[in-house]
């Protein structure tokens, strides 16, 4: 992810939005094309890196890792590093991820609603 200037014009207006925005400050959190569909996968319980992968066959690995690692240094993921032989990762979701869950239930509600069709293919 590009660095901003921390004294940059773009990076005050942002952080005056967030601070008088509720919206702007979950988008910031949450915002973007991976973020929520990560989210949506952990709703139903702890994954494996390589399951998440699996479920959303179109993230790149570089996306994946890098938007855990926003969302576990956001607090709303929690990464735990198995001490076993092969080593692997679980991610689930935090208090304040879990508490995110009416907001994607919304979402999935109202796609529903827009007559979104699951592809079964």
């Amino acid at each position: 992810m590009t660095a901003i200037k921390e004294n940059s014009t773009l990076n005050a207006n942002r952080k005056s939005n967030q601070a008088s925005c509720p919206v702007s400050f979950v988008m910031s959190k949450i915002g973007g094309h991976w973020k929520p569909i990560i989210l949506y996968h952990l709703l139903s319980g702890t994954k494996r890196y390589s399951e998440l992968k699996k479920l959303i066959p179109a993230i790149t690995e570089k996306m994946l890792i890098q938007h855990l690692k926003q969302m576990q240094e956001d607090n709303l993921v929690i990464r735990e590093a198995q001490n076993v032989v092969p080593p692997y990762v679980t991610y689930s979701l935090s208090k304040e991820g879990e508490q995110l869950r009416t907001v994607l239930d919304a979402m999935v509600e109202w796609a529903f609603a827009q007559d979104f069709k699951i592809d079964e293919n």
